[in-house]
């Protein structure tokens, strides 16, 4: 692609080079530059991409992006932005020829249940006999491929290439999570969002958007990219969601179990089988069952028939759909066993989510509930004393671990949760700071009928200590243990 054509639609503060140059890449590390690539050098929160331009020109780098102007004596294009993420994201889109243009694409924010309901409209759009793709936590997949997710919404370019790779697969949709990072350092701009979806709020990433406020304003960004395009999906039972319907000018979607939601769910039934609820929407009921848990998956039910709806997709494709997810990996994931435990992983590592967990456990008559969970290094310390103190009410027995401590003392991690345990009184917990450990005492203490719960990791593989990745799968760790427990 011609570098005129790479940047059109951006307005450089200053321009220096040959706008008939060839350029055959775009590339954000100067660890990727190939020759006659573009390289971005983007501010990062520890390192200035602005620092590696001559790694990157010596990598093969034909033209730099910066909000810097051109050092005096360089040699090759140079053009300075304003700024440089979204000058970064607008060239990706040009590079790639903007497939979400040909392509229904649906973005999906919020900070619970955005991977469960990709899962869910995955299986709508498979019975619909449509081809769906999917960038979100868990993976990047398409018709085609299946690779592990590095990061929940990639940067620009490996986002815009990948949606390039799954529309030349044949997609005919594609599924967004849309996390609150990548909308407040511009990723997604570029993207043609046919529906935008926002399934609730509630306390995460704090250490980085600093209040409740800041993280809404950065969820909301992504309702008004395309407005004029996009239609919006919103929770109206959620108090953000209320509080975003009242700033969208345009007709929203709105679903929900209170009486003012349009998708509106009722005379639901919540077991240990699953999910039952008949749904009113404008155009009749509809019936539908899940083998999925709990009330927070009646909401991603609930937001999935809304985007389908919305999609005018087949009533009866929504229907199958539903009833086939049979769950989703690290979500509330059963762990099967011949002992008579009732053994699950899950990835809730907030305060709120590790609530609405231990209550839907509690919901389904557990006989105990025997809890294993800690706390993210180098993130939000706020909640940490908060999940503490909701252990500490809703557990039987809590055992409080090391989550991925990063570059903090587990103990001093694992020390601020005891903190919001000792608040409730209660005395029925210990510390184990070995995960294992901490997984396979619990699995000893648990007898038929028990719930046990790992909680905080979920599909994670992998466990960061100090500047180290190991491998740690919660899942794997429980069925080795189980394993030697059932041959025992």
């Amino acid at each position: 692609m011609k570098l005129k054509d790479l940047v059109s639609g951006i307005s450089p503060v200053r321009f220096e080079g040959n706008e008939k140059e060839e350029i055959q890449g775009i590339a954000y590390s100067s660890k990727d530059i190939k020759p006659g690539f573009l390289f971005a050098a983007l501010k990062g929160i520890k390192k200035d991409g602005f620092d590696f331009v001559e790694k990157a020109v010596l990598n093969g780098a034909a033209v730099i992006l910066s909000e810097k102007p051109k050092p005096d004596n360089f040699e090759k294009s140079w053009i300075q932005v304003t700024d440089a993420r979204e000058a970064l994201a607008l060239c990706s889109a040009n590079f790639y020829s903007h497939p979400s243009q040909k392509m229904k694409v649906v973005g999906i924010t919020g900070t619970k249940g955005k991977t469960t309901l990709t899962y869910l409209l995955e299986e709508i759009l498979k019975k619909s006999r449509l081809t769906p793709g999917v960038i979100g936590t868990i993976s990047y997949r398409g018709p085609n491929m299946s690779i592990s997710a590095g990061r929940t919404t990639p940067e620009a370019p490996d986002l815009q290439r990948m949606l390039r790779e799954i529309l030349e697969q044949g997609a005919t949709h594609c599924l967004i999570e849309v996390s609150s990072h990548a909308l407040d350092l511009k990723r997604v701009l570029g993207i043609g969002f046919d529906v935008v979806v926002f399934v609730n709020l509630s306390g995460d990433h704090l250490d980085y958007h600093i209040s409740m406020e800041k993280y809404f304003e950065a969820k909301k960004k992504l309702f008004f990219l395309n407005d004029k395009k996009r239609i919006a999906v919103v929770n109206t039972d959620d108090s953000w969601g209320k509080k975003l319907i009242s700033q969208l000018s345009k007709d929203v979607i709105t679903y929900g179990l209170e009486p003012s939601a349009l998708i509106r769910g009722e005379n639901f039934k919540l077991t240990e089988k699953g999910i039952g609820l008949s749904v009113k929407h404008p155009e009749g009921t509809l019936s539908v069952s899940s083998p999925l848990l709990g009330k927070p998956n009646l909401y991603n039910i609930l937001a999935a028939i809304a985007v389908a709806l919305t999609l005018s997709l087949p009533v009866s494709a929504i229907k199958e759909g539903i009833a086939a997810l049979k769950g989703v990996p690290g979500r509330f994931e059963k762990i099967e066993n011949s002992l008579g435990l009732r053994i699950f992983v899950d990835y809730a590592h907030t305060d709120d989510a590790l609530r609405n967990l231990l209550e839907t456990i509690r919901g389904l008559n557990a006989r105990r509930i025997l809890l294993v969970f800690g706390a993210g290094g180098d993130r939000d310390k706020s909640k940490r004393a908060r999940m503490g103190e909701i252990a500490g009410t809703l557990a039987d027995w809590a055992i409080i671990t090391s989550d991925n401590p990063r570059s903090e003392d587990p103990l001093v991690i694992i020390s601020d949760i005891e903190k919001g345990i000792k608040k409730t009184g209660a005395t029925k917990y210990e510390i184990l700071p070995d995960r294992r450990e901490a997984i396979e005492h619990a699995l000893s203490l648990g007898e038929k009928g028990d719930y046990i719960l790992v909680a905080g990791k979920g599909h994670e593989d992998y466990q960061i200590i100090k500047d180290k990745i190991f491998h740690f799968d919660d899942a794997e760790v429980i069925r080795e243990i189980l394993k030697k427990k059932e041959f025992a």
